[in-house]
């Protein structure tokens, strides 16, 4: 058998036409496309046509895909569920239970057909972005805010969440984020979703597997950590000091280090640094310098440990400038990411082998059952 490669590093798992990480040119492309220009120029409808149209809409496409994500509605009982759950609950545990009961509403939920899920992708991306709005709301016993036709899907999901007025310029931030977090190849939880999808199961138990991966702290949990991390310093001088005693302990910094991007700043991170930046001279932030704490932390862990950002420790700065709530950074995570999950999910479907690795034994051999006495 080959060598042996802990965490499958560097090992080729699917073939896809979906997207690519290029690092040598610090590229990433999806379809084609940079995914650095489309989260510049682009709106999130674009990015899901795109993913799961296989191709750029037109203004009358993106007209449609907006209305079809922001017209899903969420069956009532599936926020009857969520509220019999415990507030206690990590909302990634509540969002995974209210995804798998989401199917049960389906009635084609068990396909595993390429274009009837082609069909219905973005009604689910609407569902999900719904659920993920809605889960601190039906948490503390207030009604889930439906969206509105009269505005757009990032403009709604980002209203639900904050449930106040917004800035354009607020709108246009959130929206970056998601398309910054829409795909990126082939990470633990679209692998997650296509290892389940190769089992020929469906949309939902796919999702929720990718649900289940992107809870943990080292995928879609760091960008929680990073803020927990930022608020605890409170000061340039805090951060430096607290990741030095964290550094002593041989602790992990959240925020920092990729496995792709291995000696060179995410570019998808570098992006929204400029987003922080411009948010920040925009509305202001309270008593925290949220721009003057990550630049030292990136600096410090630049010199002492060659490491640098990544996309969650600057997302998670500009979604607390928006004023999100800190459970809700890993949910948004999923639905941002949840058309490119999908997309990858329908291409499984359409080139179908089913994933069976192997794996190095490095047990005994040679041992024998004694027989003995129950008695």
């Amino acid at each position: 058998m080959e060598a042996y490669k802990p965490g499958l590093e560097d090992v080729i798992a699917a073939e896809t036409q979906i997207s690519y990480l290029d690092v040598e040119h610090e590229e990433i492309i999806v379809r084609g496309y940079s995914l650095l220009e489309l989260i510049r120029s682009a709106c999130y409808a674009d990015v899901v046509g795109l993913l799961i149209d296989e191709r750029l809409p037109d203004a009358q496409r993106r007209h449609e895909l907006e209305q079809e994500m922001i017209r899903a509605s969420v069956p009532e009982p599936v926020y009857k569920i969520l509220a019999m759950l415990s507030p206690a609950m990590h909302a990634m545990d509540r969002l995974r239970t209210a995804l798998s009961a989401l199917a049960g509403f389906d009635p084609e939920a068990s396909t595993a057909d390429p274009e009837r899920e082609q069909a219905k992708a973005p009604r689910l991306i609407g569902q999900i972005a719904q659920i993920v709005a809605n889960l601190a709301h039906v948490a503390a016993g207030r009604a889930p805010v439906t969206f509105r036709s009269d505005w757009s899907f990032a403009e709604n999901f980002l209203r639900a969440i904050v449930t106040r007025a917004v800035t354009p310029q607020e709108v246009r931030a959130f929206e970056q984020a998601l398309i910054a977090y829409s795909e990126h190849e082939l990470p633990n939880s679209t692998f997650a979703a296509r290892v389940v999808a190769s089992t020929l199961s469906d949309l939902y138990g796919s999702l929720t597997a990718a649900v289940a991966s992107l809870k943990g702290p080292l995928h879609g949990g760091a960008n929680e950590a990073v803020i927990a991390m930022l608020l605890e310093a409170k000061t340039p001088d805090g951060l430096e000091r607290l990741i030095r005693e964290r550094l002593a302990r041989k602790e992990r910094i959240m925020g920092f280090g990729h496995r792709v991007y291995m000696r060179r700043m995410d570019p998808r991170a570098q992006l929204l640094k400029e987003v922080l930046a411009d948010l920040v001279k925009a509305k202001g932030t309270g008593e925290l310098d949220l721009v003057a704490l990550c630049e030292r932390g990136e600096q410090l862990m630049r010199t002492e440990k060659n490491l640098y950002p990544n996309l969650d420790y600057y997302a998670a700065p500009v979604y607390y400038a928006l004023g999100i709530p800190t459970e809700l950074y890993t949910p948004l995570f999923f639905a941002a990411r949840s058309a490119g999950l999908l997309a990858h999910i329908i291409e499984q479907h359409r080139e179908n082998r089913l994933y069976r690795p192997r794996a190095r034994y490095l047990g005994p051999r040679g041992l024998h059952y004694e027989i003995r006495s129950h008695t």
